[in-house]
């Protein structure tokens, strides 16, 4: 028999604190054992519903590269994609177990008390256990986790509840059942260029994450050589010029372009990853009455955003400095 595991089996959208409290269980665990055990985390990616319900699934919080960085941050040490294909979701749950699990040595499997999986979601967290027992390996079914919002509502860390928050634009809030800033990451694709027109370049996000509510935010951009910028972001139908669909477009400072020279230094203008984290809400998505207007309001965001990026950067440091 090959090294011992310690396995984590989900979804993983996000990696919650949630998330990160059954991780934080199975390293635990692992590092309990007599001989060295790894940790893995096998995710399901695209989510199932996607195959067993088209059209029906959530929509997306991370990438599998994003849910990849964080659990192995948390301390998996393997994170392993499950394609949810026909021939897998098709597995009774006692199958499930002996082609899945079963080669992966595993000495022990930690999930939520909400975990089902096997066809039919047919394979409940008793089903788990009686398994491991006739297999020997053990099934820790960890408490889900509850965090207080800024309103002192308290509620159950899950996807579900980052997405609702989301979806109103409580962004804070869903950083606080995330454990981090909500993040999107996608590819600079070129938009309308309304933006270097009136001195406001602005990077044209894609992605399949979801978006956070119409509106416009503070928050900040990671570029491809690791520098961490201050951004002011629209997530806008861009009402003043009849826009269709919505956009996500952030303004970076501090790192000026014009419109003769629209590329960032040492990038290309389009086809580049970002990172966008998005912080705060600032306002509503406004139709303007015109381009005066729309430059006065956006120096006015701008204004707001390098407040925030100050106050927290001040904040940081006075952290530091009581460490």
């Amino acid at each position: 028999m090959g090294q011992r595991s310690v396995i984590l089996i989900g979804n993983f959208d996000g990696v919650h604190l949630g998330h990160q409290a059954l991780v934080t269980k199975a390293v635990a665990i692992a590092h309990a054992q007599p001989t060295p055990t790894r940790v893995i985390a096998l995710t399901f990616d695209p989510n199932p519903t996607s195959v067993l319900r088209p059209g029906a699934e959530p929509p997306r919080l991370s990438t599998f590269a994003q849910r990849q960085e964080w659990l192995s941050h948390c301390g998996v040490h393997d994170v392993r994609q499950l394609v949810p294909v026909p021939e897998l979701l098709d597995l009774s749950p006692q199958a499930f177990v002996d082609q899945v699990l079963m080669p992966l040595a595993p000495v022990a499997v930690v999930e939520g008390p909400d975990f089902h999986f096997g066809k039919g979601r047919a394979g409940t967290p008793a089903v788990l256990k009686e398994l491991g027992t006739e297999r020997g390996f053990a099934v820790h079914i960890e408490h889900p986790i509850e965090i207080d919002l800024n309103d002192h509502t308290l509620v159950t860390c899950s996807s579900t509840r980052i997405r609702w928050l989301l979806a109103r634009g409580r962004v804070n809030d869903a950083a606080r059942v995330l454990g981090r800033p909500y993040t999107i990451r996608g590819t600079v694709v070129q938009g309308d260029r309304r933006g270097r027109t009136i001195g406001v370049p602005t990077a044209n996000v894609q992605t399949d994450q979801v978006f956070p509510a119409l509106g416009v935010y503070a928050g900040s951009v990671k570029l491809p050589d690791g520098r961490e910028v201050p951004a002011a972001i629209s997530v806008s139908t861009r009402p003043t010029f009849g826009g269709n669909g919505v956009r996500l477009e952030a303004h970076l400072l501090d790192c000026p372009t014009s419109p003769h020279q629209p590329n960032l230094p040492g990038l290309p203008e389009y086809g580049w990853e970002i990172q966008v984290a998005i912080h705060s809400w600032l306002r509503d998505d406004l139709k303007l009455p015109g381009l005066d207007a729309i430059r006065a309001q956006i120096s006015r965001d701008i204004a707001r955003v390098r407040d925030l990026a100050t106050t927290q950067h001040q904040s940081r440091g006075n952290n530091l400095a009581h460490a």
